[in-house]
């Protein structure tokens, strides 16, 4: 979620080019008790499990972006969101390149790095 900022940003503009937008909630973990966040993560997960899973949702936007002094990051839950895209054949988008670590993986799902450009989002 370091990267809310960023995502509400490209939101908008997917917005004003027709596109229709979801956003994960800005939570504040911090106010969520120890033993409940584990119950309130698989919450979260599978309602984004579920939204990529509509029938009405024809792609995913990567929010790629450098973290962890890593270029192109794609950390374990949004790599989870990236697979269950694929698997209901959904189009994957990065804003950014590959991310290394994942690149065999992502390239053979068919990712589209967009290098920034969200022009050549393709639907």
């Amino acid at each position: 979620m370091s990267l809310i900022d960023k995502m509400k940003n490209v939101a908008t503009k997917l917005e004003t080019m027709g596109y229709v937008t979801v956003l994960p909630n800005e939570d504040d973990w911090s106010s969520i008790p120890t033993d409940k966040k584990n119950d309130y993560k698989k919450e979260v997960s599978m309602k984004y499990f579920k939204e990529i899973a509509k029938e009405d949702t024809s792609a995913v936007l990567v929010i790629n972006e450098p973290k962890k002094g890593t270029k192109n990051y794609i950390g374990a839950n949004t790599f989870a969101e990236i697979a269950i895209a694929f698997y209901f054949g959904k189009k994957i988008y990065l804003l950014n390149d590959f991310y290394n670590q994942l690149i065999d993986e992502l390239a053979g799902w068919g990712a589209v790095p967009l290098y920034g450009v969200l022009s050549d989002i393709n639907n």
